[in-house]
């Protein structure tokens, strides 16, 4: 199959309207795939590359050889190639790989280069991820949506299963199984307005803490212990604390769904980037821990003994976890008949410093890889009124918009704004649309990128939390921050303060 191929599919589905349609697309492009291009092809398509990061970022693609008149290359020429540019380090390494970028490039259409710029950049926004390719897969070998998704989930991801399910139908899917110590992918959470929304929607409901940590996936058997993030990296060596805790179970076997995070001596959360900074650490063994402790709870259990239980009913789950796993390592969990009874529990997390609460059916399965409308978060989000600094052009389906907002704070003691962060999420086509034409009446200064503009519009963003930032000149970032709207009826000297950033940053009143 040729790179071409991938490319133009990918295209098409960008622009079909309708999921069906896009299925059929995709599907029809795997048939055409051979066995061994399936699972290179399905993550392609995913906006995946199989290879994960390869190190290629926008300075390495601001200047790319001219296009190649008619495609040539082969789907898994370009998957070779990658492969290679990941594994090319050490001294004289940057040269050696922009050699090979340039190359490959220079054997593209424009087409291909478009798409392949939005895959390494992680920009592929064609409409193709999560169910609407497993429904594809399942389409293009002819075999249930429910089985592709359930084998999916079993081997931790899309690509492999898709290259049995067209290669052997059923019975290829029939040989994914759980097994403990390989991982399989978490089970995810849809976003509640509120707890008035949640409990609309799932009554009963069981209500627990939802914490600011790193989701961790424990596995043992016997004596060996295994634990993987939430992208299934294997973690086991970096955390040898939660290792510990794990082996002091009376169990032999047993997989456990969990959040590792990083408490003060009182009992509350570290900043989130000290959790992080565990994962990220080379170092191994006892000595990983001695600066940043970590604490494991647990909210599911998936193996118990020889058993399975992502079929079991929440309920059930959280009774067999239960009965080995000590209330000390549990997260905390209600069950609530209404919003009122809900809230009390959601007031128990937010004082002790997490984010809120998680709102679940406790009739549910463990739908592994989805998410699904079993589990609701509520976050109590804050929200503050900063101010525009500048903005970026966007890219891909924003192409032509300015997208990327630069946000700041006031500073009323030194004067002027100090930036906190940049935020492309929340805006509509029709924001985007205005605030195109209304910035570049603000513009002061531009480059072939950002267009830097005067500090007079105001916007309201609402985001999860603030941290500490060697980024940015006031020391915080903001954490998941999104517009909800712009503020056209406050000045610039009315947004909020730096003083006020840091008050959140700190657990205190602003």
């Amino acid at each position: 199959m040729l790179f071409a191929d991938v490319a133009g599919t990918s295209r098409a589905v960008a622009a079909a309207s309708g999921r069906l349609a896009k299925v059929a697309l995709l599907a029809e492009c795997l048939r055409r795939a051979r066995v061994d291009e399936v699972a290179v092809a399905v993550a392609y398509l995913s906006g995946e590359l199989p290879q994960g990061t390869v190190g290629v970022g926008w300075a390495a693609l601001r200047s790319v050889p001219c296009p190649a008149e008619v495609p040539e290359l082969e789907l898994l020429e370009v998957d070779a190639a990658l492969t290679r540019l990941k594994r090319t380090t050490g001294p004289g390494s940057a040269e050696a790989r922009r050699e090979m970028l340039g190359a490959l490039f220079a054997r593209e259409t424009a087409s291909e280069q478009a798409f392949l710029r939005g895959l390494l950049l992680g920009d592929l926004r064609q409409g193709a991820l999560g169910g609407v390719m497993a429904d594809a897969v399942a389409k293009a070998a002819g075999v249930a949506a429910h089985d592709v998704r359930r084998a999916a989930m079993l081997a931790g991801g899309l690509p492999t299963v898709a290259s049995a399910a067209l290669a052997e139908g059923p019975e290829g899917l029939a040989r994914f199984r759980l097994q403990v110590l390989r991982p399989l992918q978490p089970m995810l959470a849809q976003t509640a307005a509120d707890l008035q929304d949640a409990l609309g929607r799932i009554t009963p409901a069981a209500v627990e803490w939802k914490l600011d940590g790193a989701r961790v996936q424990v596995h043992r058997l016997g004596s060996e212990v295994r634990v993987f993030t939430r992208a299934l990296a294997d973690v086991t060596a970096r955390v040898p604390e939660v290792v510990h805790g794990v082996l002091q179970l009376p169990v032999e076997a047993v997989v456990l769904d969990g959040e590792a995070v990083a408490l003060r001596a009182d009992q509350r959360p570290r900043a989130f980037q000290e959790t992080m900074s565990r994962f990220g650490s080379q170092l191994e063994g006892e000595s990983a821990h001695a600066g940043v402790p970590l604490s494991a709870f647990y909210f599911d259990c998936l193996h118990l003994d020889g058993e399975d239980l992502l079929d079991r009913p929440g309920e059930e789950r959280f009774e067999a976890m239960a009965s080995r796993v000590p209330e000390g390592l549990r997260i905390p969990r209600e069950v609530a008949r209404d919003a009122a009874s809900a809230s009390q529990v959601m007031d128990q997390a937010i004082a002790l410093g997490h984010e809120g609460v998680m709102v679940k059916d406790p009739n549910a399965p463990y739908e592994a890889g989805r998410r699904g409308a079993a589990w609701l978060k509520v976050k109590r989000a804050h929200t503050l009124d900063l101010v525009v600094l500048a903005a970026e052009w966007g890219h891909g389906r924003r192409q032509g918009w300015l997208s990327n907002l630069h946000l700041g704070a006031r500073d009323p003691d030194a004067g002027g704004f100090v930036m906190l962060g940049k935020t492309f999420k929340g805006m509509t086509d029709a924001m985007l649309e205005w605030q195109t034409q209304y910035l570049k009446g603000l513009q002061t200064e531009r480059d072939a990128y950002t267009v830097h503009v005067r500090p007079e519009l105001v916007v309201e963003v609402a985001f999860d939390g603030v941290q500490a930032s060697s980024r940015y000149p006031g020391g915080v970032a903001l954490r998941f921050a999104r517009v909800k709207g712009y503020r056209r009826d406050k000045r610039p000297d009315e947004a909020d303060t730096i003083a006020s950033v840091r008050a959140i940053a700190e657990g205190r009143s602003p």
